[in-house]
Order: C-alpha cells, then sequence, then structure tokens
C-alpha cells in the first residue's frame, strides 16, 4: 500500500547513491590505512632504497586518495537525485535507513504484555508500512507530514516497548547526508533525532524548489527555510551525544545558521523585487540589505571552515557560500553608487532632504576620507566620485567571486550561477565605464563599506508536531497509563464469581482500565482471589482496557446465574517487585504506584 507523501521512485535513486558513496568511503579508508603504514615505514627505516620505494607508494596512495575524494566530493555536490528542478542554493540531502521492529516487537508483546502477538499483526504490518513509507518523503506537504506522523508514533512505541531495564537489541542506523559515513545506536532517541534531521532536510528542498520569480514562491522559500532552521535547530537543542556528524551540535549549527543566510537571500529578492520606485533611499536600502545577505553568508563561512567540519562539509559547498558573500557585498557596492549617480535629491522639501541625508550617513560602517558626507550629497562631481569608488569596490569583488567559483569544479558546472555573476560583473563594469572620464586624474578615493540593515530579520520557526493528529497504533494493549514498557505486573489471573446476596463484594473505580479499590473481607470476591489493585482487563472474554466505569458495572451485573469470569492483572513497579515478592499490595497502593490510574473518579462504587 502507497501511503500519502511517499516518493518510492526516490528509493531506487538515493539508495544507488548511498551504496556509491558508502564503497568510496571503505575505499578512503583503505588508502588511509596504507598511506599511515607507508609514512610509519618511511620514518623507521633507514635504507635508502627502501625509502624511495615507500616514497613512490606514497605518492600512489596520494594520488589515489585525492581521486577518491574528488568523486565523494562530486557525489555530495549532486543535487539530480534529490531535485527535480535546477537550482543554485546549497540543500540538505536526504538520507534515512532505519532497522526492522517486526521480530523484537512480537517477541515483546509475548514477554512483557502476556499476549499472543499475532494478534497483532495488522499493528505490526501497518508500522512496517508507516516506517517503509517515511523513508521515501515526497518533496511536498504531504511528505512532511508523513514523517511527522511517524515521528509522533516513535513517542507511542517508546512507552510501549522500550523500557530502561530491558534492551530489544533493536541497532538503529544512520548515514550521514554528506560523507555516507554509517552511524549506529541502540537508543529510540537517536531515530527520532534522524526523523528530525530529515524534516529539516526536506523543508530545505521545499525551499530550494520554489519559483522565486514571484513574490508568492520568494514567502513560501522563506517559510520553508526557517522551518528548516528551526528544525536543526531542536534538534540540537534536545539530542545530543549523537555519533554521527550530521547530528552533532557543530554542524547543526552550521545548517541553522546556513538555512538563515538562504532565508536573508529571499528576503533580498522580495525587496528587489517589489522596490518598483528608483528613488535615492530605496536604492540605498537595497545596497545596506545585500550588505547584510554577505555577513550572513561570511559567518557560515567561517562556521564550515572550523576543524570538525572542516572535512565534513564539501568543497562545492564552502566554496558556493564564499562566492555568495562575494557577489552581495558587490551588489551593496553597486547599488550604493547607481544611487549616488543616477539618483538626484529631489526638491520636495526640507524633511525629504533630511530623511535622505540620514539614510545616507547610516548606510556607511565608517566615514569616507575627505569632505562631509552631507557635502557630498549637494555636490554633484563629490557624488560622481563616491560612486565611482564604490564601483570599483564592486567591480573587485565581483572579480574576486568569479575567480573563487572557477576554482571549483561543481561550480563551474552550474550554468545558471556563471551567468548571474558575469551578468552582474558586466553591469558594474559598463556603469564604471560611464562614470569615468579622461582628464579624471585624481587617485580614486576608497569607498567605505556599507552598513547591513535588514528590515526583515529570518525567525527560527521549531516544528510544530501538533498539527499532525495520530492514534497509538498499537492502543488495543491497553491504556499506557498502565500497559507501558515501563510497568511490571504479575501474570494475568482469572477470577471466577458467582452471585450471592449482598453483592460480588468488591468496590471498583476509575475507568479505562477499571481499578479494584477494595474487596470485602471474607466475601465472595476475596475467596475467589480478587485483589485489592487489581486492573479488571476482561468480562467474560471481553477486553474491557479501555472501557468506561459504567461499562464494566453493567458487564458484571448482566451475568449469569452461572456468574462472570474477570481477567485481571496486579500492577507493581519494577524497583518494588522484589521486595514485595508474595506479599499483596492492599496498603500499599498509592505507594507502590508510579504512574497515574488515568480517569479516576472522586467517589467510588460498591458492588
Amino acid at each position: 500500500m502507497l501511503l500519502p507523501g511517499c516518493d518510492p521512485l526516490a528509493q531506487t535513486q538515493r539508495s544507488k547513491l548511498q551504496h556509491r558513496r558508502a564503497r568510496i568511503n571503505q575505499q578512503i579508508n583503505k588508502e588511509m590505512r596504507m598511506r599511515t603504514g607507508a609514512e610509519n615505514l618511511f620514518r623507521a627505516t633507514t635504507n635508502n632504497k627502501v625509502k624511495e620505494t615507500v616514497a613512490l607508494e606514497l605518492s600512489f596512495v596520494n594520488s589515489n586518495l585525492q581521486l577518491l575524494k574528488e568523486e565523494l566530493e562530486e557525489l555530495n555536490s549532486s543535487m539530480d537525485v534529490y531535485q527535480t528542478d535546477r537550482c543554485t542554493n546549497a540543500c540538505v540531502f536526504i538520507i534515512l535507513l532505519s532497522p526492522c521492529l517486526c521480530l523484537p516487537s512480537q517477541d515483546f508483546i509475548c514477554e512483557h504484555y502476556g499476549e499472543d502477538s499475532f494478534l497483532y499483526d495488522k499493528e505490526i504490518k501497518e508500522l512496517m508500512e508507516l516506517r517503509q513509507a517515511m523513508r521515501t518523503p515526497s518533496r511536498n506537504q504531504a511528505g512532511l507530514e508523513l514523517l511527522m506522523e511517524y515521528y509522533n508514533q516513535l513517542y507511542y512505541l517508546d512507552q510501549r516497548f522500550f523500557s530502561a531495564q530491558k534492551n530489544l537489541g533493536v541497532h538503529f542506523h544512520w548515514y550521514d547526508s554528506l560523507t555516507g559515513v554509517p552511524s549506529c545506536q541502540r537508543a529510540l532517541a537517536f531515530e527520532k533525532g534522524s526523523v528530525l534531521f530529515n524534516i529539516g532536510a526536506l523543508y530545505t528542498q521545499i525551499g530550494a524548489r520554489q519559483d522565486r520569480s514571484a513574490t508568492a514562491g520568494i514567502d513560501r522559500a522563506i517559510d520553508a527555510f526557517q522551518r528548516a532552521a528551526g528544525a536543526f535547530n531542536y534538534l540540537k537543542e534536545n539530542f545530543s551525544n549523537a555519533p554521527s556528524l550530521d547530528m552533532s551540535s557543530p554542524s547543526l549549527c552550521m545548517l541553522v545558521r546556513l538555512m538563515l543566510a538562504q532565508v536573508q537571500e529571499c528576503v533580498f529578492e522580495r525587496i528587489t523585487l517589489t522596490t518598483q520606485d528608483t528613488h535615492f533611499t530605496s536604492q540605498l536600502r537595497l545596497a545596506q540589505e545585500a550588505a547584510r545577505v554577505s555577513d550572513v553568508y561570511l559567518l557560515v563561512q567561517q562556521t564550515m571552515t572550523q576543524p570538525l567540519m572542516k572535512d565534513y562539509v564539501p568543497f562545492s559547498w564552502v566554496s558556493m557560500v564564499q562566492v555568495k558573500s562575494e557577489h552581495f557585498r558587490a551588489l551593496s557596492h553597486y547599488y550604493a553608487a547607481v544611487a549616488l549617480c543616477d539618483h538626484m535629491l529631489l526638491a520636495g522639501g526640507e524633511e525629504e532632504e533630511e530623511e535622505a541625508e540620514k539614510a545616507f550617513l547610516q548606510c556607511h560602517a565608517s566615514v569616507p576620507a575627505g569632505p562631509q558626507l552631507s557635502q557630498v550629497l549637494q555636490d554633484p562631481e563629490k557624488r560622481r566620485k563616491l560612486g565611482k569608488a564604490h564601483l570599483r569596490r564592486a567591480v573587485i569583488r565581483h572579480e574576486e567571486a568569479m575567480r573563487v567559483h572557477s576554482l571549483c569544479k561543481i561550480l563551474r558546472k552550474m550554468d545558471i550561477l556563471q551567468d548571474v555573476l558575469s551578468v552582474t560583473h558586466k553591469r558594474s563594469l559598463d556603469k564604471y565605464s560611464e562614470l569615468d572620464r579622461e582628464d579624471d586624474f585624481d587617485e580614486i578615493a576608497e569607498a567605505p563599506e556599507i552598513q547591513s540593515h535588514t528590515h526583515q530579520k529570518p525567525d527560527v520557526i521549531p516544528p510544530n508536531f501538533s498539527t499532525v493528529k495520530v492514534t497509538d497504533i498499537f492502543q488495543r494493549l491497553g491504556p499506557l497509563s498502565v500497559f507501558c514498557a515501563r510497568a511490571r505486573w504479575g501474570p494475568m489471573r482469572v477470577i471466577c464469581l458467582n452471585k450471592r446476596e449482598g453483592g460480588l463484594g468488591l468496590t471498583l473505580r476509575g475507568d479505562s482500565p477499571v481499578l479494584v479499590a477494595g474487596v470485602v473481607p471474607g466475601g465472595w470476591a476475596e475467596e475467589a482471589g480478587l485483589r485489592e489493585g487489581d486492573y479488571i482487563v476482561a468480562v467474560d472474554g471481553k477486553d474491557c482496557k479501555w472501557a468506561k466505569h459504567g461499562e464494566v458495572v453493567h458487564m458484571l451485573k448482566s451475568c449469569s446465574d452461572r456468574g462472570v469470569e474477570i481477567s485481571v492483572v496486579t500492577l507493581h513497579s519494577h524497583d518494588t517487585q522484589k521486595k514485595r515478592e508474595g506479599s499483596t499490595i492492599t496498603k500499599r497502593l498509592g505507594s507502590a504506584f508510579s504512574l497515574s490510574f488515568g480517569s479516576i473518579r472522586d467517589t467510588e462504587a460498591m458492588y
């Protein structure tokens, strides 16, 4: 059965990629061991002939390592497997491999709950189908809901099957998204962290696929990247000690910053798209927004070059971030120059002039050498010279972005990115040539940097799992308040009660399941073996773990003259089990329970 939000076609594509990654990583590890051995031999030997042979072997090994790393980098930078649309954004990839819980779940149902596991084949099949489907989510809202549905089910699985006193022996596997290195843990928290990472990764892909030629698509991209940042940040704050580099704190911190940088880039694109007027202050605003984008990408670049991240993040990612930082810094100087040279102040009044002057002063991070900025605004020649200085810095930044781009083989294959860099560089050069004069022999002053500022700061939106409602797949096992992995109880007992004058001799309390709150000393219930603290799980073979108080009472009162069979279990905590072996829990019921009764009434009823 194909669940909504599942894309089975992606499974084959990603699994092929993952196998290639795993194979390359194994070869890299083999070559690394060979290089270590050769280096040790080179240092230890005094024989010149042996040294020459080892040096030749080292050269061969290093060459192989370089080729393997380039092949791995090309795989890690490939987006064709994950994206149907072409994009130039750095995206996080989805990789999730999970073990099968079928057999451990069956064994646990038999051993812990004392029930025939074959009665729960339908529930186990439903769980397996959900886990299989969420490994290949579609790149849309339905895929996100599928992942969140499974994440919410993990809460119930944790309560039902994972006890601190017993290990199921289930290993949860994860392959790092950028390196393919496998990780393994027994803790269910690792599986939860894997799903959270995939939720964040899926949001990045949804954001990267949006058509950002219109404001609606830009807004959807902003929302997706902010939610991706929220998922990675939630994972960083709530899960620790993961064996995977993907889920390490430095990696998640880098991913959060990368997502917010892409949000800031989308904000700039929206402002560019919606700025219809060519007013002086509007161009200065674009300059400051571009500077803000440059700053946040520079912060991402610094995070990527940290020691732990240096070998984790692909070179193409680092190059892309550096290109964007330089590109948007160039744009900030270009828009500042356009504001100075193409848009003279309107003689609309003193207030408008004061506003323009204030915006101009706030636009620069430092005061440039020469005349005061307020004087520059009133002198067209001085505006031209300062604008020319900004264009000079813009051209230098554009050329640096193109240089970094040319050094990365992966980026050179992105025609769209290369076209954007070339067009913006040519635009700045043309503008500089337009302002240049033959008699302009004055040395060009150094233009100050543009002060970064944004009118929309990115939000980190954490995942809201309450939007996806789920029902416990294994709810037939009974209410979690009693029937969970952390609870301990004795074997199920069947009590036969016959009607007598004066009633059955027991007091009932609560709902789902109903609790035997007391038995009458010497009564029929006590003689039959019913004890205070027993939970009624079935009446005459009919399951009543979820039955309300009145329903159980009605079943007991409706019994025939031959009597009624009541199936009960006695719940006790794991810590007090050995201390109280062979004794009843009549007088210590409150102290023995660490779990709530569920919906308990204030009054008890005698039957």
